[in-house]
Formats: C-alpha cells, sequence, structure tokens
C-alpha cells in the first residue's frame, strides 16, 4: 500500500496570519478594558461609600436580560459556525440572524439602561460613578455595535453560500470578537451592576 503524503493546506499560512491579526487587535481591545476596570477598581476603593451619596445604584434587571441576550448570542453564533462546519449553511444563516437578532435585543436594553439610569439621576456630569458606567457602556456598546454589522454581513454571505466546511475563516475569526465582546460584558455585569 502506498504511503499517504501530507502537505500543509495553501491557506494555511494566510490563516495563521488572521488569527494573529485578530489576536493583537483583541489583546488591543483587552488593554483599553482592562485600564478601564482598573480605574473602576481605583474610584470604588477610594470611595467612602458606593454608590456615592447622593447618588442611585445602578439598576440590576435590564443588565441582567441584557446578560442573557448576549450568553444566547454567543451561543447562536457558535451554532451557525457549527452548521456550516457540517454543510448547512442555511441552518448556519438563521442562527446567525438568531444572532443578530439578541444583539439587537442587548443594545436596545442598553438603551433603556440608559435611559433608565438618566431618569434616575444618575448622569454623565455625577462624578467618577456615573463616569465609569457611562464609559464602559458606551465603549462596550460601541463595540457590539461593530460586531453585530459584521454578524448581518456574515449571515448574507453564509445564506449565499460563501461558507463552507473548508473555507469559513472569517466566520472563526468574527466569533473571536464576538465572544470577546460577550467575555468584556460579562466582567460589566459582575463588577458594575453585582458587586
Amino acid at each position: 500500500m502506498a504511503e499517504v503524503l501530507q502537505y500543509p493546506s495553501p491557506h494555511a499560512e494566510r490563516n495563521r496570519t488572521a488569527y494573529w491579526g485578530m489576536g493583537l487587535f483583541l489583546a488591543g481591545w483587552a488593554m483599553t478594558f482592562g485600564g478601564l476596570f482598573f480605574t473602576y477598581a481605583l474610584l470604588r476603593q477610594r470611595a467612602p461609600s458606593w454608590p456615592p451619596l447622593g447618588l442611585p445604584p445602578l439598576p440590576l434587571l435590564l443588565p441582567t436580560l441584557s446578560t442573557a441576550a448576549i450568553g444566547l448570542s454567543s451561543v447562536a453564533f457558535e451554532a451557525g459556525l457549527i452548521s456550516v462546519r457540517r454543510r448547512r449553511a442555511h441552518l448556519g444563516a438563521r442562527c446567525l440572524l438568531g444572532c443578530v437578532v439578541l444583539g439587537g435585543l442587548f443594545l436596545a436594553l442598553q438603551l433603556m439602561l440608559a435611559q433608565e439610569a438618566a431618569a434616575s439621576g444618575l448622569t454623565a456630569d455625577r462624578g467618577g460613578y456615573a463616569a465609569v458606567f457611562y464609559g464602559f457602556t458606551v465603549l462596550h456598546a460601541l463595540h457590539l455595535v461593530i460586531g453585530w454589522v459584521a454578524v448581518m454581513a456574515l449571515g448574507v454571505a453564509t445564506f449565499k453560500g460563501r461558507y463552507t466546511p473548508a473555507r469559513h475563516l472569517p466566520l472563526r475569526l468574527w466569533g473571536l470578537y464576538w465572544h470577546f465582546v460577550g467575555v468584556v460584558w460579562a466582567l460589566m455585569y459582575g463588577l458594575l451592576f453585582l458587586l
């Protein structure tokens, strides 16, 4: 019997470079959010009370619903990727559409959260407590919007059959981005709303 020769994929180097690029991109944003987390910890540690006297506590219901929405959106994205890898592109496209809907729900809940916080008297000019809340949520929402638009485009491309089990690198890379945004929100939820 003849020996089977293994050879590297002609796209292996490009794929490796793409992963490195996304990894460096996410590392940069991780440092940005890390700086915000550090600032938050410093402000909270130095404050005599948290929330500061005269400022309302942050609501819990909307952030909890937001956490569920973004968590389920990550599950939907993964289901879409798995479907494409199993030659079920139309199911993958529907899963990505579900991710888009859940991402849109997350954004709507974030807008409602900001409106509720402002209506309770927590405006961005009310000191470090308010500035950290709005800084975190606005920066995070901007990142989510970028991913949300990308997932929409990926869903359309998947529906058109652009991605196959052998060629789906954009799905994998944007999946890393989407899950990163979800993990950052989970950390924010725990630190800002639960502790």
